[in-house]
C-alpha cells in the first residue's frame, strides 16, 4: 500500500546509529545513506526515510501519528524495543499482545531521540 514513510529530525546523522541497529532487529537495512538523509528498505519495496523537513523550519515530533514495523517474530518486537531503550529511546508501551486489534497482534512502542513515536509489530499466532 505505501512506498515509503518519512521521519523528521532536526539532525538525521545523529540518529543513523538508533535506526541501523534498532531496524537491523526487525531486518531492515540501510538502502543508502547520503548528507542529511537516511534510508532504509529497498529500491523497489517499501523504504523509510530520515530528514530534515523540507520546509526549513524545525523539526517537531507529531502528535498522534507514528509509523509500525512489520516484525517477522515476536522475539524481533521485544528486540526492537529493547535495542531503541539502549540507545537512548524510550518507551511507549512494552512488548506484549494488543488482543483489542486481534487476538495475535503483538506490538511495542518506543520514541527515537528526537522523539518520533516508532512501533514494532508482529501478527503471527507462532511468532
Amino acid at each position: 500500500m505505501f512506498s515509503h514513510v518519512t521521519i523528521g529530525s532536526n539532525d538525521p546523522g545523529e540518529l543513523e546509529a538508533f535506526y541501523d541497529a534498532v531496524l537491523a532487529t526487525l531486518g531492515i537495512h540501510p538502502f543508502f545513506k547520503i548528507e542529511g538523509t537516511l534510508s532504509y528498505g529497498t529500491a523497489a519495496g517499501p523504504k523509510v526515510f530520515i530528514l530534515k523537513p523540507f520546509n526549513g523550519q524545525p523539526h517537531q515530533p507529531g502528535n498522534g501519528g507514528h509509523v509500525a514495523f512489520l516484525a517477522p517474530s515476536r522475539g524481533a518486537v521485544d528486540a526492537f524495543h529493547a535495542k531503541a531503550l539502549e540507545l537512548g529511546g524510550t518507551s511507549e508501551g512494552a512488548p506484549g499482545l494488543r488482543p483489542h486489534y486481534h487476538p495475535n497482534y503483538y506490538g511495542a512502542y518506543a520514541r527515537d531521540p528526537d522523539g518520533n513515536k516508532i512501533q514494532a509489530v508482529c501478527h503471527s499466532k507462532n511468532g
